[in-house]
This record gives structure tokens, C-alpha cells and sequence, in this order.
């Protein structure tokens, strides 16, 4: 039943940025973006994703290069809620998850700091669809790299 159910928020959530997309404003251009997360408030991290999808419609997939940098207490949003790690918690529910995935599928890449990772003693099998490409050494080195290479910084 929850395989359906996640399964179906995809198909809706794809429909509405197919929908989206095809009115997306021209003016903006192209974008080059990196969403800095390292708060675990489920809330605001529901939200920081609500935020990206909403960038995704106003510009259009093709028109952007999203980044998202966890680092600290950010890693809760990919964490398994039944891990055993220095973190307080994790917020990787099937929902949260399915928000993710979505975005994946619409090109922002997810960025998770090798520091945070060593120091809260995570298992990489413990985060959501998290590859070894997707592991940068640092969080705020990655993060400053960006903005160094025209990406503009946001932290919803």
C-alpha cells in the first residue's frame, strides 16, 4: 500500500511540473543554483524542497542547474528515522523520500558532507539514494566552490 502511495505522489507530482513547465516564464534564463540545508526541522526541510519545485516551475528543468548542500543536522532529510547515529533524528520517511526522488528525477543533485558523514558516524546505507558521487569532502567548502562558480546561494 505504500509502495502505491508513493508511487502514485510521484505520478502527480511529475503531472504538475509537466504542467508547470509548459507555462514556465522565458524571462528568467538560465540558472545555476545551490540550496544550503543543515537544519533537521522536517518542517523546513519539506518546505526548502516545496521551494525548489517551485523554482523548478517558475524557470523550467531545462533552464536550471540545482544544487542541494546537506551538511550538520541537513543530513536528517535522507537519514532512515531508525538509524543509530550521532544525529538526534532522521527525517527519510517514504514522503520525504518521494519529494526527493522527484527532484532527482528533474536533474538537482543532492550534495552530502564526507566531514558530517565520518562525524556523526552515518552509514551510508542509512541515507536515502545517496551514490559516492554525491559525496563532496566538505559541506561549506562545497557550498563556497559554488558560489565561487556563479551559482547563486540559497538557504530557505
Amino acid at each position: 500500500m505504500k509502495k502505491v502511495y508513493i508511487v502514485g505522489l510521484m505520478l502527480v507530482s511529475f503531472a504538475l511540473f509537466g504542467i508547470n513547465n509548459a507555462f514556465a516564464a522565458d524571462g528568467y534564463g538560465k540558472q545555476k543554483v545551490v540550496y544550503h540545508i543543515n537544519y533537521d526541522n522536517p518542517k523546513a526541510q519539506a518546505g526548502a524542497l516545496r521551494n525548489i519545485g517551485n523554482h523548478i516551475r517558475a524557470v523550467g528543468a531545462e533552464n536550471l542547474d540545482a544544487k542541494v548542500v546537506l551538511h550538520g543536522k541537513g543530513l536528517s532529510l535522507l537519514l532512515d528515522p531508525t538509524a543509530k547515529t550521532k544525529l538526534p533524528k532522521g527525517n527519510g520517511t517514504q514522503e520525504m523520500n518521494a519529494k526527493v526522488a522527484t527532484l532527482k528525477d528533474l536533474g538537482v543533485s543532492f550534495n552530502v558532507c564526507a566531514n558530517t558523514v565520518k562525524g556523526k558516524k552515518i552509514d551510508m546505507a542509512d541515507l536515502y539514494d545517496v551514490q559516492k558521487a554525491d559525496i563532496v569532502p566538505s559541506g561549506v567548502a562545497e557550498l563556497s566552490a559554488l558560489q565561487m562558480k556563479g551559482y547563486t546561494y540559497i538557504k530557505p
